[in-house]
């Protein structure tokens, strides 16, 4: 991809803007779900046991989550794509097999059932909806690798395309679910998220075929280059990476096990997936631009302002768009109208969503730190961010939901926003 001498807003923009399309399609799939789930038979049981599930398929799906920044970052010619096309494979393979053995019953009774003392109703619910998540992890993983390699082709409307066909094929499960089977909203909601990434698996494989093609036409490059990686060159920059995800999403089962242990307990875990949902919209806009800034910012950084002062100005319109969220009458047509909450449940969303305004714009600044640091070969430095990250999470939710009884909801949310802050000031300070 031939980059302009100096990037303008209008030219990233364009650029950027499938991306942002591809994870705010993305992140509209939790919303619809929950909103399902919620006019389900027992609503608040089968939310409580969807958002269990789904923080366990998340933490599971870790460690492929990078494969699409790797790949975007690595691959440039046809020796770098097969040697990571077969690291992609066998590390779905590696990432899959956890979920495998977290369903044997025993080890799902003593880690799930006993860890987390959920209420019966709500383990056995979850053990169900987990069998629909084995799929889940080698799917992202496939098409992450070959949306990284679209990516660095130039090729982003493709990118948002295969996310089209993923969010129709799970709109329409989900509807098809609801209607006319008698499944439990907690299951309907995996299996319907799993028939979406395999057909977005499927379609991203088809609409990548030509720039697989033009990199199996391209010998390898120079000692140094992506082409230059061999195995253990890949594993050394993937390794953090991987890593990074893996601690960062872990904050969402940890939070699970906090909120089972604080101040309302059961309507903290069925408001938690609904009120993450919302955030998610506008976190998804600034998650998406990690990739256009890795594209973007040049081999030496040289359109670091440009693509700067974009990230500014993007991280003030997602805090701005979720505040108005956090009040009536969006507060109430969004939980009350669209998500189906009881007004007694929506009562508990109040607060976390005012705290979390400026998680959207956080979100921004760290997409740019960590793709300046990924152009820089500094993996190291996102990783040790996210564990600070984790360990401020985990301290304030102790200060906020056990020091001062805050609900579990709002605890949480407390210490999600503090922990984003640190991670954003230590890189910083790392320059």
């Amino acid at each position: 991809m031939n980059l302009p001498p100096a990037p303008t807003a209008g030219y990233i923009a364009r650029f950027w803007s499938p991306l942002a399309a591809t994870w705010i399609m993305m992140s509209l799939e939790g919303a619809l779900l929950a909103a399902l789930i919620a006019r389900l038979p027992d609503p608040k049981i089968n939310l409580a046991a969807y958002g269990v599930a789904f923080s366990i398929a998340i933490l599971v799906e870790a460690p492929v989550m990078m494969l699409m920044t790797a790949a975007t970052a690595l691959v440039g010619d046809r020796d770098s794509y097969r040697r990571m096309r077969a690291f992609t494979h066998g590390l779905n393979a590696a990432a899959t097999l956890p979920l495998c053995l977290l369903l044997v019953p025993p080890v799902f009774e003593a880690l799930i059932a006993g860890l987390l003392a959920l209420p019966r109703e709500v383990a056995e619910t979850t053990y169900g909806a987990l069998w629909f998540f084995v799929p889940w992890t080698a799917a992202i993983g496939y098409r992450r690798f070959v949306h990284g390699i679209m990516i660095r082709a130039g090729d982003t409307r493709r990118v948002a395309a295969g996310t089209v066909c993923r969010l129709g094929a799970m709109t329409a499960t989900a509807v098809v679910l609801f209607l006319f089977s008698d499944l439990p909203g907690a299951w309907l909601g995996p299996a319907s998220l799993v028939v979406g990434v395999l057909v977005e698996a499927a379609a991203a494989r088809w609409m990548g075929a030509a720039a697989i093609r033009s990199l199996a036409a391209t010998g390898p490059g120079p000692a140094g280059t992506a082409g230059g990686l061999g195995y253990r060159g890949i594993l050394a920059f993937y390794c953090p990476l991987a890593l990074t995800s893996v601690i960062g999403l872990a904050a969402h089962p940890m939070l699970t096990f906090f909120m089972g242990r604080a101040r309302a307990p059961l309507e903290s875990l069925a408001v938690f997936p609904v009120v993450g949902a919302l955030s998610f919209v506008f976190r998804a806009i600034g998650i998406s631009y990690q990739e256009a800034a890795i594209a973007l910012l040049g081999k030496d950084l040289e359109h670091r302002r440009a693509v700067g002062r974009f990230a500014a100005w993007l991280a003030l319109a997602c805090a701005l768009g979720q505040a108005l969220f956090a009040f009536d009458p969006l507060f109430g047509y969004w939980f009350v109208t669209v998500s189906g909450l009881a007004p007694d449940l929506a009562g508990y969303a109040s607060a976390p969503v005012l705290l979390l305004v400026p998680l959207p714009a956080l979100s921004v600044w760290l997409s740019y730190q960590r793709a300046a640091n990924v152009l820089r070969r500094r993996t190291k430095p996102i990783t040790v961010a996210t564990i600070v990250e984790m360990a401020g999470i985990a301290a304030i939710f102790a200060a906020a939901g056990w020091g001062l009884d805050l609900p579990g909801v709002t605890a949480a949310c407390v210490a999600i926003l503090g922990g984003r802050l640190i991670a954003n000031l230590y890189l910083e300070a790392r320059g």
